[in-house]
């Protein structure tokens, strides 16, 4: 990959992560590499229902990038969230019966060509010295240096043992006892009383019993 030094260079498939997420910075990259590979090592496409997983131990910009290149959303439910505050995902193929995880295990370290002028930016950035186009020009450094450096340098590649994930649960709804609302039964908590609620009236409920 060459250096991305305006909208008109960026690859078709990031700039749809891009347009997703709404801007381009170095967090989307780590998501944007990590799906990236993961597509490469098990021959993986675009999941169009639960075919694909993506466990992320964080709630990044990069989450965003696995969820345009690899279908992973919510609403599917074959995007998990546990977050940790780690760099880590894993990403699961049903149909290959196979999972990655994918960690960064070292600080990020500028490896471009421009190490100079990176560590120039960065110092007047830790200084609070920084202008608008100083910080810009820091992030597209490290954008490109993310984008062109080998995945190995970037992140430790781990093949995990293929424990296949439940699929989405689905439930009916009915009507909280207390305020009324349609909720999904599995979600509902039953109170001391029999009555059967939603989570917040539950809290509610428990707040305002007689200690």
């Amino acid at each position: 990959m060459s250096n991305i030094n305006n909208k008109n260079e960026i690859p078709d498939d990031l700039n749809k992560c891009v347009e997703f997420h709404g801007h381009i910075c170095p967090g989307l990259i780590y998501g944007y590499r990590v799906a990236k590979e993961a597509m490469k090592l098990m021959d993986i496409a675009r999941s169009i229902d639960e075919e694909v997983v993506a466990i992320c131990e964080n709630d990044s910009c990069a989450v965003d990038a696995l969820q345009v290149l690899l279908g992973t959303v919510v609403g599917k439910g074959n995007l998990l969230i546990n977050n940790f505050g780690k760099n880590a995902y894993t990403i699961l193929s049903r149909s290959k019966r196979q999972a990655y995880r994918f960690s960064r295990n070292t600080r990020y370290d500028y490896r471009g060509r421009d190490k100079s002028e990176f560590d120039r930016l960065e110092a007047a950035v830790a200084a609070g010295k920084a202008s608008k186009d100083d910080r810009r020009n820091l992030k597209q450094l490290k954008i490109n240096d993310l984008l062109t450096r080998p995945f190995e340098e970037i992140f430790t590649t781990t093949e995990m043992t293929f424990i296949e994930p439940q699929y989405a649960q689905l439930a009916p709804s009915e009507p909280c006892e207390l305020c009324g609302e349609m909720t999904m039964t599995s979600k509902m908590i039953e109170l001391s009383d029999g009555r059967k609620v939603c989570i917040p009236c539950s809290k509610k409920s428990m707040n305002q019993s007689p200690k």
